[in-house]
This record gives structure tokens, sequence and C-alpha cells, in this order.
């Protein structure tokens, strides 16, 4: 197995969005925001080769929507899904297997392209996606809050072209979905967001999402605003940290714009911040 970070390319979004009830004067340590309020954050995807199968976790937001839609978000950067890929030595069409942890806009808008004026077709013609039936349901279905964030453009073409197939959910952890691949669900940011992770040469690697977004997130209380049910993400976060502390986890960052990776330690404040390293370290 083979692993390649893809840098999609960057965005702002508002600090106070991200860090929930926590005052600025305390994630702004971390997390520095601008003269606006907005922080820096990448859209930091993960391909991974393993034997015939070559899958992406994750494709970005992608370069189709209006320019009226990306001023809202201050894309900046040199990265791109296609760029990232051919950087790795490959091309679109070898990619087997595009995995979406979840169906928000900035994780999966760089699966579909625009065809035509108000034609949509996926980028990876040649590749199987995946979700799983209960994500799939609250995305296409959605409620007011995450509305916003489901686009049918970056949905309903995945599943009209017949590519789309879903992971089995089987409680909160589904063994051995791919090879050397597990699947853990969690609940509170989104329904059924599917978290991978990757058994790799004795090291557990998860790739976080949006359980985690950054090593900013890493204290309990520091809850996105945008979790529709930050509740059952304080649960879900103290049971993760606990287990990726005892078991070594390496903690893949998709949305932090300066750390790839981390791992974490027990401290007398709780679970904190170990140490930052780019994935090419334990490659």
């Amino acid at each position: 197995m083979i692993l390649h970070p893809i840098d999609t390319g960057n965005f702002k979004l508002d600090g106070g969005a991200m860090f929930g009830v926590v005052p600025q004067t305390i994630w702004s340590r971390t997390n520095p925001p601008d003269a606006n309020n907005m922080c820096s954050w990448s859209m930091r995807c993960l391909l991974i080769e393993d034997g015939d199968r070559l899958m992406l976790v994750d494709t970005g937001i992608g370069d189709k929507q209006s320019e009226k839609f990306f001023s809202y978000y201050y894309m900046f950067g040199d990265g791109s899904l296609k760029g990232g890929i051919e950087k790795a030595g490959f091309s679109l069409d070898d990619i087997t297997d595009v995995f979406l942890t979840h169906l928000h806009f900035d994780h999966c808008g760089g699966a579909i392209q625009r065809i035509g004026e108000s034609g949509f077709a996926p980028v990876f013609k040649n590749a199987t996606y995946w979700s799983n039936e209960r994500h799939w349901k609250w995305a296409t279905e959605p409620n007011q809050r995450e509305k916003a964030s489901f686009l049918s453009e970056n949905i309903l073409p995945i599943q009209e072209s017949g590519q789309l197939k879903f992971v089995n959910r089987e409680g909160d952890l589904t063994k051995n979905v791919f090879n050397d691949i597990d699947v853990m669900f969690v609940d509170g940011h989104t329904d059924s967001q599917q978290l991978p992770i990757i058994n790799y040469k004795g090291k557990k690697i998860v790739f976080m999402a949006d359980l985690l977004p950054s090593v900013g997130h890493i204290p309990l209380a520091y809850v996105m605003g945008y979790d529709t049910r930050p509740l059952i993400t304080l649960g879900e976060k103290d049971a993760f940290l606990r287990k990726a502390v005892e078991e070594e986890y390496v903690l893949f960052l998709e949305h932090d714009h300066v750390n790839q990776c981390c791992t974490l330690k027990n401290t007398d404040r709780g679970v904190r911040l170990d140490r930052t390293f780019d994935l090419k370290e334990i490659l």
C-alpha cells in the first residue's frame, strides 16, 4: 500500500463558526484569523494505492460552482484535484474508487463536473463512488440547517451515473470494508459521516474529515458551530480521543491548513496534541 496526500486547494471560513462556543481570544491562539475573522483551511484529500485499487478519499470543492458561490469562501493556493492526482503519477481515469466521508460541498464537489450549460457527470468515469445508505438519505432529503451544504448537482449525478455503492454500516465500526481499511461512523457533525481507518505498516491512520478538522480542535469542547448535533460530537470525540491515544493512531487532517498529520497524548488537562508531521515521515 502507498499513500499520497492530495492538495486540492484552500479556502476560508469564519473562525467563530469553526469553533462554536469557544471564544475568539482562545481559538485564535492556534488558528489566527484575518481582519474579517476568517481562518484558512485546507481541503486535503488522500489517494490510497493498494494493489489493483486506487482509492481517492474525498474530492475537495471542485471548480464548477459560480463565481458568486466561490466568492463566499475566498479560495486560494495552487492545489487542484486533477493536478494533485497527476503529481502522484496517475490520471483521473485511473481512479477505481472514490470514498466520500460525507456529502457537504467541500468534501464531494470535485467528484462531479459540469458538462455543457446544464449537464453534470462524474469526474472519475471508471470509479465506484462510496457513500452509505443513511447518509445518502440524509443528504438527498436535507434538513434546513444543512440544505445549503448539500448541493444536488454534487450528489444526484453520482446515482444517475450508476456508479454509486453503499458501505454497509454495522454499528459504529465496520471492519475490513476494503483491504486493510475499516470504516468508523460518527453522527454529530452530520448523520453517518464515514471515516476510513487505514491499517498501514502496523499503524492505524485515521482520515479525520470533520470529526477533527485541525489540531486546534483537539480539546474536547472545541466543536464546530456547523455540527448539527454538538452534544453527540462531544461524546464521539471523547471516545475517539481516548482510543487514539491508547492505540497510537496517526490522525490525517483534511482541513488543517498547516499540519498534515498529528498524534495525541494524555495530559493533566485531558487529551492534547503530541506532535505534528507530514505523512511522508511514516511512508
